[in-house]
């Protein structure tokens, strides 16, 4: 076994697979399901300030998406475009990499989470901590029937859906500056997103498919809390994005209040 697997599985696997048996004993009725939702939730709650500021610098980026191309179009120095580019982040107070950094940080923990709950209806007591103690008895199934042991069509179905409505909230669309022009280079960046926002869904169903369906709930409770966050943020950007528009038309409208 390399290092990398060695610090992967004591740093994140084997915590998270114990907290999950610990909470399926203490939980009532020993139920699976309900503690694949807690443990999501939590571990969610512990790096909600990594993914709170990852949604914030998102949505930072796309209101200036105008702005960045106006520098593209206007500039075609690039040593000159990249400057008026991190002076542009600076005003908005973004950090470009910072979005990249949390991804790594957060990767790890959803990945080991997904082994978690893809091996939960058959723990192996090896991984189990000394003063963790297997439940006498799991309840595997959820609301009375779905077996989270076993494949769920409709565990499945819920990911994707999940996934498509994640997805769709957390792209904000832009308005252009110019017309659309027949003419104008294909923007791959509006392709790729109705890639990810059409295909990815669908992978999510076939890859849930050959799992345990505990792995659907997880993903399904993820993708719910990641939705209700993003609407969360969207809104507050909102206001303050209205609440700038607002004073700035008052402003313009009234440019010497002295003379009033």
């Amino acid at each position: 076994m390399s290092w990398f697997s060695i610090f992967f599985n004591e740093v994140f696997y084997r915590p998270l697979l114990n907290a999950l048996v610990y909470l399926t004993g203490f939980l009532p009725f020993n139920d699976l399901g309900l503690a694949v939702i807690l443990l999501t939730v939590i571990v969610r709650l512990i790096i909600f300030p990594l993914t709170h500021r990852s949604i914030k610098t998102q949505n930072k980026m796309k209101m200036i998406e105008p702005e960045l191309k106006k520098i593209k179009n206007d500039v075609k120095d690039r040593e000159e475009q990249a400057r008026r580019t991190m002076e542009l982040y600076r005003a908005h107070g973004i950090n470009p990499l910072s979005g990249i950094l949390l991804l790594f940080l957060q990767l790890p923990i959803l990945i080991a989470l997904y082994l978690v709950f893809r091996e939960s209806p058959h723990v192996d007591p090896s991984y189990l901590y000394s003063f963790i103690a297997l439940p006498d008895s799991v309840n595997t199934v959820f609301l009375g029937f779905m077996d989270l042991g076993q494949r769920s069509i409709l565990l499945a179905a819920l990911a994707a859906l999940s996934q498509f409505a994640q997805i769709k909230l957390s792209q904000i669309p832009t308005v252009s500056s110019k017309p659309h022009s027949s003419k104008e280079a294909p923007d791959f960046g509006k392709m790729f997103s109705w890639q990810m926002t059409y295909f990815m869904p669908v992978v999510i169903f076939f890859v849930a498919m050959r799992f345990p369906a505990a792995v659907s709930l997880y993903w399904t409770t993820l993708n719910i809390f990641a939705t209700v966050h993003e609407g969360i943020v969207r809104n507050k950007a909102k206001k303050i994005l209205t609440g700038h528009v607002e004073r700035s038309d008052s402003k313009n409208s009234n440019p010497n209040p002295e003379s009033s």
